[in-house]
């Protein structure tokens, strides 16, 4: 029988970015988070929401990792063209959207890369503050042993 190669993120690596994520989370007394974990391909490797969420954490979450996917920039700097470039943003979650997903140009979403900066995937976070959610996020690819892309310049 056929396999795909193995490459990219693993289930390991993802179920690790929630866990750390969620952890962290926990250590900061955070609102209750939804963890979302994609592939480079835009495929969900991992999820797991935690108890008290509020309604459409998870798509806001997915909407975050797929945002910062799929122009290949973090969520910091999706935040910035969302403010300097209405039309373009605008534009972008009409076409996320006829994905089926959408996009959501906040702080919380953040590229998974490995030590070459090759873009592995993308994390979302979602349920307290923006910001927060990023901390949480950073924790967990830290947790997996990658490296992160906020959007910020480096």
């Amino acid at each position: 029988m056929a396999r795909y190669p193995i490459n990219g993120l693993t289930l390991a690596q993802a179920n690790a970015i929630v866990a750390g994520a969620l952890a962290k989370g926990r250590e900061l007394n955070l609102l209750p988070l939804t963890v979302v974990v994609l592939d480079a391909g835009g495929q969900m490797k991992a999820m797991q929401r935690e108890d008290g969420c509020s309604l459409l954490r998870l798509e806001v979450a997915q909407g975050k990792a797929f945002g910062c996917l799929s122009l290949g920039v973090g969520g910091r700097e999706l935040a910035r063209r969302a403010t300097a470039m209405q039309g373009f943003t605008n534009a972008l979650s009409d076409l996320t959207a006829a994905k089926g997903l959408g996009a959501v140009p906040v702080q919380g979403g953040v590229l998974v890369v490995d030590a070459a900066g090759v873009i592995l995937g993308a994390v979302g976070v979602s349920g307290d503050v923006s910001a927060q959610d990023e901390v949480a996020a950073l924790a967990g690819i830290a947790a997996a042993g990658l490296q992160a892309d906020t959007g910020e310049p480096a």
